[in-house]
């Protein structure tokens, strides 16, 4: 792997560790107010400062981020999930099956993806599971087709053939012999979508159909802030920070895997 994908691959472990052990190492309770602490900038006390509610900026981006990330990494296994079984299977069957299938995905695809993720959040009350459901929902036929087109190259080799031609089940042969030949194109597609996901999320927190207050996250960070961009910047710039490098790390490990694998999307 290359050296970026390695530099982004370190960056990340670290932001999900200092984000799963916030709990450990953070000296303030994210969601406690102090009014005697009231938008002060960065110091020694507040590393990253406080917010209009004399909330500490670190400890809040900090819990934030495990909730961010863990929506992203959900959600994009949902993805995976769904998308995979549908493109494995509809690539391998083809037929009636196949055509259907992909005019249900050409239908989904149709739409806007951020357009038709505010529209299922909207249907559903808002919160963390709806987040992972709308981008889940809108993700997994982008897999699918990838998965699909990639399949149809497959099934037709010849270990495939030979497979057919020793006796073994047709479900064999999609689970033991077509399946794992999808997984390299799975970790590249994953690896660059997990930082739009990132994105995604951040987007539905911060028009409010995402973790509902006082519950953080980057994006409802930079929502609640937003008026105070001009008085007090780090209220807005650290959780923003926050999802820019996360999400440049997610489409760099994405691209190191493709070059890796050799993959052509």
């Amino acid at each position: 792997m290359r050296k970026a994908g390695k530099i982004s691959i370190t960056l990340l472990f670290l932001i999900s560790l200092l984000c799963f052990t916030a709990p450990l190492i953070c000296p303030y309770d994210p969601d406690m107010i102090n009014l005697d602490s009231i938008k002060e900038p960065p110091s020694l006390q507040h590393l990253l400062g406080t917010d209009n509610k004399g909330r500490d900026i670190l400890s809040r981006v900090l819990h934030g981020g495990r909730i961010s990330i863990s929506i992203a990494f959900v959600a994009g296994f949902l993805s995976v999930g769904v998308g995979l079984m549908v493109g494995v299977f509809s690539g391998y069957v083809g037929g009636r099956i196949d055509t259907a299938l992909m005019a249900l995905i050409d239908l989904i695809l149709s739409f806007p993806a951020f357009l038709l993720a505010i529209g299922i959040s909207v249907v559903f009350p808002p919160g963390i599971y709806t987040v992972m459901i709308a981008i889940a929902a809108v993700g997994w036929a982008s897999f699918a087709r990838l998965i699909r087109g990639h399949v149809l190259t497959v099934k037709d080799a010849t270990f495939i053939e030979s497979s057919r031609a020793i006796g073994c089940s047709q479900i064999r042969i999609l689970f033991v012999h077509v399946m794992p030949q999808c997984i390299p194109l799975v970790l590249v597609i994953m690896g660059l979508k997990l930082g739009s996901y990132i994105l995604t999320e951040a987007s539905l927190s911060f028009l409010g159909l995402g973790a509902q207050p006082p519950t953080a996250t980057w994006g409802s960070m930079i929502s609640a802030n937003r008026a105070y961009i001009s008085s007090a910047p780090w209220m807005v710039f650290f959780p923003g920070l926050m999802i820019a490098i996360t999400s440049l790390c997610f489409n760099m490990l994405g691209d190191a895997l493709r070059d890796k694998y050799d993959v052509r999307i």
